[in-house]
């Protein structure tokens, strides 16, 4: 009661101190339209015990991919992740979501970061690496950005095959620049490189395609790049990290800018993110690359130690005159994403990206036997496929939904000519008997 008299009392003291004779007075700007006017419908105050109780009961009504066979990409996949990632990524020397702004005192941190700068550029085949950006879809439009700082031009060329998330952050960033966004369509599910010629021009900053592509095809980036090449623009690609195991690096194909979702290096599921923003480039670029670059040096007593060595292109330092408006990054997931690739190494990321591919051959292989055919049988790809169905996709994925299975992506909302089409990701983690399961459900009998 005594707690109830003494925040009456405050309030009144705090309505009275800005001259509001009581809470409607102190609400009259709102419009009355816009003002509820009856009590709120909510159910009566719960104990302690009870509302936990009530709440399990709501949670419980959701079901995680742990709970199902998932079978969703589209840009974040279900993989395993070692035990090892959990443990050391929580130990307090390095756990932090932030690059600290007084650095020096965060050698733990800082060591960590470099590592990974040091393993983003092993694993890309790039000259350098930031210490993180957000996530994969900000990671593409601050690459666009620094082409246009770099090159003094103005139109940024995108595939239709980027993600659509990152499409639509990527319009978002350059919808108040004196920047012009050009898409090039899909021919056959990959660029058109005939299209993507003729809107070439001199104004052109830089081309962008992602590789796996959001349909999950391959794209023939060697021969974009030369595109880039001859119109003096830069290359930006943009890249499942795992896949590298497998595939050619971004640097063996002339790329000047790669980004990434790095969610597949030890990041689960989540709901769906923000996770984390791989970025690296071409060592001549790196003075307009965003975000923090750590730098290793040593100390007054000779001693080795990190240090921050480029921050200077944020607008906590230079405001205004900032190439990047960057000012932290996913350091707990930049953490997460260093053990995990010092964990598994060269061969043991080379042994699940073949894992990858191979549940995704063996999944195309059994739908061909059952009579279902990929959109695009001709395209090479990594562990996506692009599935047509015989009956509609939402009715589907409810029927796979009851069997325990989350079937994959419907593309149609993206791509409304690929309506009868589902894009199915296989990971390390799928059993030929979860495979066969998900054959059965596509193709009913």
């Amino acid at each position: 009661m005594d707690y109830v008299q003494i925040t009456t009392r405050q309030r009144e003291e705090m309505l009275k101190a800005v001259g509001a004779s009581g809470m409607d007075d102190l609400l009259k700007q709102v419009p009355d339209e816009l003002r509820l006017d009856r009590p709120l419908d909510l159910p009566p105050g719960m104990d302690e015990l009870t509302l936990r109780n009530h709440l399990s009961e709501l949670a419980g009504q959701n079901k995680s991919a742990g709970q199902k066979t998932c079978f969703l990409g589209a840009g974040v996949y279900d993989h395993f992740i070692p035990t090892v990632v959990d443990h050391l990524a929580m130990k307090a020397e390095f756990l932090t979501a932030y690059t600290p702004y007084q650095a020096e005192a965060s050698q733990g941190s800082l060591q960590a970061f470099f590592e990974f700068q040091t393993m983003v550029c092993q694993l890309t085949g790039m000259e350098v690496a930031n210490a993180s950006l957000y996530e994969g879809a900000t990671a593409l439009a601050e690459a666009a950005l620094m082409a246009l700082n770099v090159t003094g031009k103005r139109e940024i060329i995108v595939s239709e095959g980027v993600h659509p998330q990152y499409r639509q952050v990527l319009r978002t960033y350059l919808s108040d620049l004196p920047a012009i966004y050009t898409e090039i369509p899909l021919k056959n599910g990959v660029v058109d490189t005939q299209e993507l010629e003729s809107e070439l021009d001199a104004d052109t900053a830089a081309i962008i395609c992602q590789s796996p592509n959001f349909l999950g095809h391959l794209e023939r980036v060697p021969t974009i790049a030369k595109f880039a090449r001859a119109n003096e623009s830069l290359m930006i690609q943009c890249f499942n990290p795992l896949s590298l195991g497998l595939l050619k690096r971004p640097g063996e194909m002339d790329v000047d800018i790669a980004v990434a979702e790095g969610q597949p290096l030890g990041i689960p599921l989540q709901f769906g993110g923000p996770y984390l923003g791989l970025f690296a480039c071409r060592q001549q670029y790196m003075r307009k690359m965003p975000g923090r670059l750590v730098g290793q040096t040593t100390d007054s007593e000779g001693r080795r130690a990190f240090c921050l060595t480029l921050q200077t292109r944020e607008q906590h330092i230079r405001r205004e005159k900032a190439t990047s408006n960057v000012c932290t990054n996913q350091g707990l997931l930049a953490l997460r994403a260093s053990v995990f690739m010092a964990a598994m190494g060269p061969n043991g990321l080379r042994q699940a990206a073949q894992l990858c591919h191979n549940k995704a051959a063996y999944l195309a292989s059994r739908l061909s036997d059952a009579g279902l055919s990929l959109r695009y049988p001709n395209q090479p790809y990594f562990n996506e496929i692009l599935v047509r169905l015989r009956k509609p996709v939402n009715e589907i994925l409810s029927a796979a939904d009851r069997a325990g299975i989350i079937a994959g992506y419907p593309v149609g909302r993206d791509y409304p000519d690929l309506s009868d089409c589902l894009l199915i990701a296989t990971t390390e983690k799928r059993t030929k008997a979860e495979i066969d399961a998900l054959v059965r459900v596509l193709n009913p009998t």
